[in-house]
């Protein structure tokens, strides 16, 4: 190992000489580099204070954007105590008057006393379905049922693990949430007490068994635990009531207290009986209007401070803000200044600049709201408000919706013509029913009750119809409807069907609830006596078809009822076809009001290799280079660090060799004989 022993030999300070000198050369470019980085990171801080003013003048924008918030509504109820009301931007501007004469009940049934929660019940199946009862509960008659089909049927397997009153409670709970089972005490003993967890006349209980002891109607075992036209072994506690009301003075029953389908956009809840009418008043919600307005100037106004914060000159101490002069802070604020105060084109509006409706900017560049003026053009042009503001799709047809656009589609007027309606997958079972409305009856017993569909190519697991004798075919279409859609694996996936019959044909219909390709009911299995009795055999049923159509003359892609433009102006505008005929079906309007159109811009000044983020990139390299350039330096140091410790190390061996040659003429000198004096 070298040891550097510099100025030993002349007594030089060779080291603190070198290290003065490398002070001297080193720290002027290390000056100039960091105030070279100092000023970048401050432009980087600067440019990210710019893109969170722009971040948050979209987001301020993004409620007038929204066609809906133009059409909200809002209510004033004069007892929302005894009738709620909600509404959407559908419901109709008026007057509505409620009157409830009766509230909807869930049925409720409660088993005969038991002595113990945890004796053996019996083995075997329960299954509860939903629908309309016809009981007298004072006569413990039992007339008839009829099932619900939109209502999905429960099975319940009760075997020696569960057959406690305990266990066919726990049981029940966890096969469905449409029913809830509990036990009651009600002093002579333990009672099952099962309620419709549904209001409603059309979702009354009825309960059959399949007895492992053969007998399904006697009070031994499990059948103890029936309640249908055979067996009535609960007592009913609360019938199923529908709710009874009225709409200025229309009458209007409901299954259900809350209600949404008798005024369209309008969700009801009813809480009590009323004494008095309810008057519940829609109208347009003028206050979301101005708030969203509002959100938007006060964005635009931290913006605008922002802007002028970065780029701000002070007089006082002569100096100005990092961005002072910069090209980028001066485009980004005149191409959002220009949008936000100038000419909006392509709005479908009559409106052509903020300031008509009560908007304008004042000498700081800031926007201001004339209330009366913005509040005038919401009450008197509300629709070219819309149109102004928001992205904006109109059309001729009543049975087309505007479902959206992408940043591709332009502007402008379109055709719309369809050559093929969307259908639905359908499964048509041949002829063989009887003809009921003759008086004819079909048996479903265990020999012909299990079918196996596959619905919008997903496969279920086998049915099991109620058995017992069928004088309706609409009865059976019920049946059938209700458990193929309460079948588990399309319960889950929200796959469903409607089944439909047909008295001239004695046939059934089963009808796939989606549109489209993708729409399909196929039979996987059926036994010989299934298919004799209801018609179905193992085969494909008629898949559904996409709607085929053009929008702008140029073919457009159809999934459902759905198109969507694929090129042209019209690139990527969805409309939707909910019925009508092939054939022209008018036009569709679209146009991009202030809030989109400034939403697009932004979207293009933040975007990856945009206007700022190019500018933060190449300052961001800036930085790269300069410590790059601190390396270079270093390495030109280190070689003249190099350099003056070469040269001090030969100065002093020089100076050392001069001080031995001082020190030897010094010695030798000494050593020389005086001459005589002269006075010798």
């Amino acid at each position: 190992m070298a040891i550097s022993s510099t100025g030993i030999g002349s007594g030089l300070d060779v080291e603190g000489l070198v290290t003065q000198l490398m002070a001297a050369e080193r720290q002027p470019t290390l000056n100039r580099l960091a105030q070279q980085e100092s000023i970048i990171q401050a432009k980087l801080s600067a440019y990210g204070t710019l893109k969170g003013g722009i971040a948050t003048l979209q987001s301020a924008a993004g409620d007038i954007k929204n066609p809906e918030t133009f059409s909200k509504r809002k209510v004033d109820n004069s007892d929302s105590g005894a009738v709620g009301a909600t509404v959407t931007n559908n419901a109709p501007p008026g007057s509505f008057s409620f009157a409830v004469t009766e509230l909807a009940q869930s049925h409720s049934l409660a088993s005969q006393s038991i002595a113990s929660q945890s004796d053996p019940m019996g083995t075997g199946t329960l299954t509860i379905r939903f629908g309309t009862t016809d009981y007298v509960a004072a006569t413990d008659t039992y007339n008839s049922f009829s099932v619900n089909p939109d209502s999905a049927s429960v099975s319940v397997t009760i075997d020696s693990s569960n057959n406690s009153l305990t266990g066919i409670r726990d049981a029940i709970n966890a096969a469905t949430d449409d029913v809830s089972a509990a036990i009651v005490n009600d002093g002579s003993g333990y009672r099952l007490l099962l309620t419709s967890t549904m209001t409603g006349q059309e979702n009354s209980l009825e309960i059959s068994v399949d007895d492992d002891d053969g007998n399904d109607t006697d009070l031994s075992g499990l059948s103890q635990f029936a309640f249908n036209a055979s067996a009535s072994h609960f007592d009913q506690t609360v019938a199923a009531t529908d709710a009874s009301f009225s709409v200025n003075g229309l009458a209007v029953t409901s299954a259900s207290n809350s209600v949404s389908s008798v005024i369209d956009g309008m969700s009801l809840d009813l809480k009590q009986v009323t004494t008095d009418p309810v008057v519940v008043t829609v109208k347009r919600d003028t206050d979301a209007i101005k708030s969203a307005v509002t959100k938007f100037v006060d964005g635009y106004r931290a913006f605008n401070n922002i802007v002028n914060q970065l780029g701000q000159f002070d007089e006082a101490s002569q100096s100005g803000s990092i961005l002072l002069g910069d090209s980028t802070l001066r485009t980004v604020s005149a191409r959002i200044r220009q949008m936000v105060t100038g000419v909006i084109s392509g709005a479908s509006t009559s409106f052509s600049t903020l300031s008509e409706i009560g908007i304008t900017s004042d000498e700081y560049g800031n926007l201001n709201i004339d209330d009366a003026k913005l509040s005038a053009a919401i009450d008197d042009n509300m629709d070219e408000l819309a149109g102004f503001f928001s992205v904006f799709g109109q059309l001729t047809d009543s049975e087309i919706d505007y479902g959206g656009a992408s940043a591709d589609t332009q502007t402008g007027e379109y055709d719309i013509s369809v050559s093929q309606l969307a259908t639905q997958g359908a499964f048509v079972a041949s002829g063989v029913l009887p003809d009921f409305g003759g008086g004819g009856t079909l048996t479903i017993d265990d020999t012909n009750d299990e079918l196996t569909f596959e619905i919008n190519g997903l496969s279920g697991t086998s049915i099991s119809l109620a058995q017992g004798v069928y004088t309706s075919g609409q009865d059976l279409a019920d049946e059938l409807q209700s458990k193929i859609n309460g079948e588990t694996t399309f319960k889950d996936a929200g796959v469903t069907v409607s089944v439909t019959y047909d008295a001239v044909a004695d046939a059934l219909t089963i009808t796939s609830g989606s549109y489209g390709s993708e729409s399909s009911v196929n039979v996987l299995a059926v036994d010989t006596s299934t298919a004799a009795s209801l018609g179905f055999s193992v085969t494909n049923g008629t898949d559904g078809l996409d709607v085929v159509g053009t929008i702008d003359g140029l073919a457009a892609s159809g999934s459902g009822q759905t198109l969507t433009g694929l090129s042209g102006d019209a690139e990527g505008l969805v409309i939707t076809v909910t019925g009508g005929s092939t054939g022209s079906r008018g036009t569709v309007s679209f146009s991009r009001g202030l809030g989109d159109q400034l939403d697009t811009m932004i979207n293009q000044l933040l975007a990856t290799d945009g206007l700022v983020d190019a500018k933060t990139k190449g300052l961001t390299s800036s930085i790269d280079i300069i410590g790059k350039d601190r390396e270079a330096h270093e390495f030109r140091m280190e070689k003249v660090e190099a350099r003056y410790r070469s040269q001090f190390g030969a100065l002093d061996a020089l100076v050392a060799s001069l001080q031995s040659t001082g020190s030897f003429l010094t010695s030798a000198l000494a050593s020389v004989p005086k001459p005589p004096s002269s006075s010798e």
